[in-house]
């Protein structure tokens, strides 16, 4: 076995046990680990880690999967997601939260003013909602709609976001788009491959699905589909970046 393939293979140990962190912690009930359809690579493959190690655009990745965490239940897509981004860019938490924030203790007067838990655990959350969310903490929230925007524009916009330091992009989609189970769906992006031009998804609903590339045509086309909870606007994507004052972001 040469060194390289033995780095490698270190740099993978390290690399995909942060993504299972929560999922173990889920109830049975949740727990429903569903098939990949044909046009997603699974990130553990050898062919998803391929892709990963010569992607330039990662920077992303790194505070994700440090904090990443498995949504909590069916609706909460959107807050585990945001969960996510308030601990990787170090955002101040609630003193009750041990200096972090989680699922339950990111609500808050502010919160509710743009869209109200109970409204959440309900029926999820749209992407102006997610953007307002974002919003409220301080940090940039650039809200896309797909359908005013272009394939183009979106893999421009976000390979240069994931190549930033301090820099997100999260995708509002619709799971049937790309051959999953249910509907709309909120999860943040953490590498794109320029070479075979695909994205790195973090699907927060880790019970039922691991990270995955997709292609950037296929992921534009799922946010490019209507939303009838968002007054018939197109899902999209959120550009995202730290308040003034937070790093350089770059």
């Amino acid at each position: 076995m040469t060194k390289t393939s033995i780095s490698r293979r270190r740099f993978f140990a390290f690399l995909v046990p942060a993504l299972a962190i929560g999922a173990a912690a889920l109830s049975p009930a949740l727990a429903e680990r569903l098939p990949l359809s044909g046009n997603l690579v699974d990130l553990r493959s050898a062919q998803g880690r391929e892709w990963f190690l010569e992607a330039e655009a990662r920077e992303a990745y790194w505070p994700l999967s440090s904090e990443f965490v498995t949504q909590k239940n069916g609706s909460f897509c959107g807050v585990a997601t945001l969960t996510m981004l308030l601990n990787a860019l170090e955002i101040p938490a609630p003193a009750d939260g041990q200096g972090s924030f989680s699922q339950d203790n990111l609500f808050s007067e502010k919160t509710e003013a743009v869209v109200k838990q109970e409204s959440i655990l309900r029926r999820g959350m749209t992407l102006d909602e997610f953007g307002g969310l974002v919003a409220s903490f301080g940090l940039e929230a650039k809200v896309t709609h797909a359908a005013q925007s272009s394939l183009d524009e979106f893999r421009a916009s976000a390979a240069e976001q994931l190549s930033g330091k301090r820099r997100h992009v999260v995708v509002n989609y619709q799971r049937a788009a790309l051959g999953q189970a249910r509907s709309g769906h909120i999860s943040p992006l953490a590498a794109y491959d320029a070479k075979t031009d695909r994205f790195l998804l973090l699907d927060v609903a880790r019970y039922k699905y691991p990270p995955v590339w997709i292609s950037a045509a296929e992921l534009f086309d799922a946010m490019n589909t209507v939303d009838a909870g968002n007054e018939g606007r197109s899902r999209g994507y959120v550009l995202i970046g730290p308040p003034a004052g937070i790093g350089s972001g770059r």
